[in-house]
């Protein structure tokens, strides 16, 4: 299992948090929240090659994180503007060879489209994002809290991509996750890891000792993919690292700086 975490965790643009961060953790996450017609928070090309000479340089590895209002349902055609915007993605960091593209499948349009129909435009998009991803399995489909997965199951038993498995999102749910490990883990690329206070992405630190140690146990005895702690500043991180500590995970990468104390 690679453990990793954001880019964002120091108040700075990717670059200088990858940097920090290099040394620290075997994978980033890539958060492309912000992508639009200028570009927004895409990294250019000179960025992606210092990105490429970091993972060489200290074993790292990348996930990305889709933009958060992709409509992959809303229409189901390569011109649809979430379409467009998730291909640039794709396009501009392919050359790092990320392990995942995480995906949020939005469920804004299963009411006004009706469930069959909101499926079939889902599948569509998503063998769209498969083609340009060059590997299904690099698809990687996030829970979400907002939806029932149920209503993305069929879609994951029809196609060959991967899971994000949220345990942060089952939390905030108030739903035990290990139903959903023991389940969704054969298939997942991707885990993500953040605690729930006033709401959710906040440190593990907010988690009883005893259920963190359930989730570290189901992760360690046999994850081999990426599990990213999703938060979004370098004291959640800390906390985070020192809780999974204490409750069995590993604390860091072999060979690397142990970052609850590097932070």
């Amino acid at each position: 299992m690679r453990l990793g975490t954001t880019s964002y965790i120091i108040p700075a643009d990717i670059l200088p948090n990858v940097e920090y961060l290099a040394p620290l953790v075997d994978d980033v996450e890539l958060v492309l929240f912000e992508v639009d017609e200028s570009g927004g928070n895409l990294p250019d090309e000179p960025t992606i090659t210092r990105l490429a000479e970091l993972a060489a340089a200290h074993d790292l590895t990348y996930t990305v994180h889709l933009p958060l209002d992709l409509r992959l349902a809303a229409d189901g055609g390569e011109a649809d503007a979430s379409l467009v915007k998730a291909r640039r993605v794709i396009a501009r960091t392919a050359s790092l060879r990320p392990w995942a593209y995480v995906v949020h499948l939005d469920g804004r349009d299963l009411a006004a489209l009706g469930l069959r129909r909101w499926q079939d435009r889902a599948r569509r998009s998503l063998e769209l994002v498969a083609g340009w991803a060059g590997d299904p399995r690099l698809v990687s489909i996030e829970n979400l809290e907002a939806w029932d997965p149920a209503a993305f199951a069929p879609l994951l038993d029809e196609l060959p991509v991967s899971r994000c498995v949220d345990v942060g999102h089952l939390w905030f749910q108030g739903l035990d996750p290990l139903p959903a490990l023991d389940a969704w883990l054969p298939r997942a690329r991707v885990v993500h890891l953040h605690g729930v206070a006033d709401r959710d992405h906040q440190s593990l630190a907010h988690v009883p000792d005893a259920e963190l140690a359930r989730v570290a146990a189901a992760l360690e005895a046999g994850f081999d993919g990426v599990a990213t702690i999703e938060v979004f500043s370098a004291e959640d991180l800390r906390g985070s690292l020192k809780a999974w500590q204490a409750a069995g995970g590993n604390p860091a990468p072999e060979g690397k700086s142990k970052p609850a104390s590097a932070l």
